[in-house]
């Protein structure tokens, strides 16, 4: 059954993507939406199962992993400082703020920081999808935004864990900050000195494309090694592309990669988005899920823009980075799945907050798209 769901969605996902595209609107959107149609929502021909959820892991693990390849390091540096205010402008804004709403909801202190952190997440492999159909991903706005989705990912977590030992999860705020050391200083290490050393190993040998199977496994190996220290696989992918970008390898296996993620992973991975979304039973809460939305885009867009403002960025590129930062993805998923959990959702704020999450999602492509529409808009740093 799973096959013939494959070819479903990689069928439905390209010709949606064509049509979003001649509509003047990124290719990404169409697959977004197309995912609503297919899956339980509408159609119903396509259900959210755990291989399909699989499947679209790697499909998000091999877009981060291609985006880290792509990425221009020298760039990278000169808009760190960018990165960090974007990324701590970002959270600050949307917990205050968040927090706020939830104590408008009347939810305990506890409960309404919560709301605040899970609003405070990015997931960035949306907007680096848009950024790269409009050849903007290696631009200071683009650079900023991937420096910045790094710092959030590091600050949410922790911020997480503190707060779940204060919830009384079995969470050790220490332990936690450790992890996420060792982690980066580990990754950071293994990609300066034995990436490339393990390309080199794998170049001479006498099989079928050794040396793309030689970048998956160091892709599949960073992830895992992230995710199993508490830091999304997304970021551990990421580290791995940029480790490989140093070596002479890089082109060969971007290209190939590009090749084999575009076919089949990446558009699993962003129909699946919509498949998962379940509209049923939301209807009585409709005006608090306008609220928060609204609430979620502007609160990240506008501490990101302010942040990247602040780093020396003209306003019209300072909201691009903004808006390259207001989706939540799947990391607000996991947050959300967290505090449903440990009770600190209820099912009903739980549901809200995914739809909430889909908007969020949905609404990043044309926004980037309307302010990049113009063209390039970077400037000399």
């Amino acid at each position: 059954m799973f096959i013939l769901q494959l070819a479903a969605i990689l069928f439905a996902s390209k010709i949606a993507g064509d049509i979003s595209a001649r509509l003047g609107q990124p290719a990404v959107l169409g697959k977004l939406l197309i995912g609503i149609i297919l899956g339980p929502t509408v159609l119903g021909l396509i259900n959210d199962t755990e291989i399909l959820k699989e499947v679209s892991q790697i499909g998000v693990i091999l877009l981060m992993f291609i985006a880290g390849l792509e990425t221009d390091v020298d760039q990278l540096k000169r808009t760190g400082k960018a990165a960090t205010y974007v990324g701590v402008l970002g959270i600050v804004v949307p917990l205050l703020l968040g927090y706020m709403a939830g104590i408008a909801l009347e939810l305990s202190t506890i409960q309404a920081v919560f709301l605040g952190l899970l609003l405070s997440a990015t997931s960035v492999s949306i907007s680096v999808q848009a950024l790269k159909e409009m050849n903007q991903l290696k631009s200071k706005e683009g650079t900023a935004i991937l420096g910045a989705a790094v710092i959030d990912d590091i600050l949410v977590i922790i911020a997480l864990a503190f707060l779940m030992s204060l919830a009384g999860g079995d969470v050790q705020l220490g332990a936690v900050i450790v992890k996420k050391v060792v982690f980066f200083a580990v990754a950071i290490l293994l990609a300066w000195k034995v990436v490339p050393v393990v390309l080199r190993f794998f170049a001479p040998l006498r099989v079928d494309e050794a040396l793309i199977s030689a970048g998956l496994i160091i892709c599949f190996s960073f992830a895992y090694l992230a995710e199993a220290t508490g830091v999304a696989a997304i970021i551990g992918a990421y580290i791995a592309g940029l480790g490989i970008s140093f070596t002479d390898y890089k082109e060969e296996i971007f290209h190939k990669v590009e090749t084999i993620s575009y076919s089949i992973f990446v558009p699993v991975f962003f129909t699946s988005i919509g498949v998962a979304v379940e509209f049923s039973n939301v209807g009585q809460h409709l005006w608090v899920i306008i609220g928060l939305s609204v609430l979620a885009i502007l609160t990240k867009l506008v501490g990101a823009a302010f942040g990247a403002k602040l780093a020396g960025f003209e306003w019209r590129s300072s909201l691009a980075v903004g808006a390259g930062m207001v989706s939540r993805g799947e990391v607000a998923l996991i947050i959300a799945g967290i505090g449903l959990e440990s009770n600190l959702l209820t099912a009903d704020l739980f549901a809200v907050l995914i739809v909430v999450v889909l908007i969020t999602t949905l609404v990043t492509p044309p926004l980037l798209k309307m302010i990049f529409k113009r063209g390039s808009i970077s400037q000399p740093v």
